[in-house]
């Protein structure tokens, strides 16, 4: 009878309770600390849903349809038209130029900066005003510029004073082809900065040792082994610097007044202007513009994962 006792009545394992036994509050708090992780993404996720995807989805839409709503491909044909591929080609000019040349500066300032032997203080500085620079764009630099190199810019008005010299009678024009590419490659030179910078902190001073200890001179150094290891990163700079300048607008809008016929000014002309109005077809516009800039990225991402293994 005893035993029949302490069988009905048996105790728990020993160490082990009631409370121990996994239940439904046990199992959520468990699929609370899966999902806990992820929580800081939710607000940027949300982010990207209303400002990037169903923006870039009202677009697509847009593109294939007319005025009245139904389904055409007439918006696309447009596209060929003489004008629109002359924006679109001077819009490559200056994204390809603003990105060799503020690609090729910054890239000598980041070797200076990083390989040159500058001091660390200064070297501080440069990186943090290059944070800086490369944000600075859109209406405040256009107005910067036209006050310094504006027709009574005080650049200009210098150069009239002291030495004489008229700048826009000897060709320079800051509301042209040139003065915009002038004016991006303000912002461009410390994006690059900031981009190749990393890598060349990267390139490790073995390489170069044992280049000198067979023999090699510097410049046979970067001939055969500098160059070849940057490269990938080069590309993909010159990559970004492109799609940066190519989807520019406020700058360009604020220099020339749309004297400059680029891409994203004839995009908002075409929506939001009088004259020439046509939603769908700037819906068109823009949609070739994120098929470029697609192209850009998957080619930039694809040039830094072959870059990755040379930077560890």
């Amino acid at each position: 009878m005893a035993a029949g006792i302490e069988r009905a009545g048996a105790a728990p394992e020993r160490g082990r309770t009631v409370a121990d036994a996994p239940g439904p509050r046990l199992q959520g708090r468990a699929w609370l600390r899966g999902v806990r992780p992820w929580g800081g993404l939710l607000p940027f996720l949300a982010f990207a849903f209303l400002f990037m995807i169903v923006p870039a989805s009202s677009i697509v839409v847009g593109s294939f349809q007319s005025a009245s709503g139904s389904f055409t491909l007439a918006n696309f044909a447009h596209l060929l038209t003489p004008s629109i591929l002359g924006s679109y080609l001077i819009t490559i000019k200056v994204s390809a130029a603003t990105a060799f040349i503020g690609g090729l500066l910054g890239f000598l300032i980041a070797y200076a900066i990083s390989v040159g032997g500058l001091p660390k203080s200064l070297k501080y500085f440069m990186s943090t005003f290059s944070g800086v620079a490369s944000n600075f764009a859109g209406v405040p630099l256009a107005f910067a510029f036209i006050a310094t190199l504006g027709r009574v810019g005080l650049v200009t008005v210098l150069l009239r004073t002291l030495f004489g010299v008229e700048l826009y009678d000897s060709g320079f024009n800051l509301y042209s082809f040139w003065g915009l590419t002038l004016t991006y490659t303000y912002f461009q030179i410390p994006l690059m900065i900031l981009i190749i910078e990393p890598s060349l902190e990267g390139m490790k001073k073995e390489w170069r040792e044992a280049s000198e200890s067979l023999g090699a001179s510097s410049f046979q150094y970067w001939l055969k082994v500098g160059v070849p290891v940057l490269l990938p990163s080069l590309l993909a700079a010159l990559i970004l610097l492109f799609g940066n300048a190519f989807g520019a607008y406020a700058t360009a809008y604020a220099l020339t007044g749309g004297l400059i016929n680029i891409v994203p000014i004839l995009i908002g002309a075409q929506i939001r202007g009088n004259v020439l109005h046509d939603a769908n077809l700037g819906y068109a516009l823009a949609f070739g513009m994120v098929i470029v800039m697609t192209i850009s990225i998957l080619a930039y991402t694809w040039l830094q994962r072959l870059s990755s293994r040379w930077v560890k």
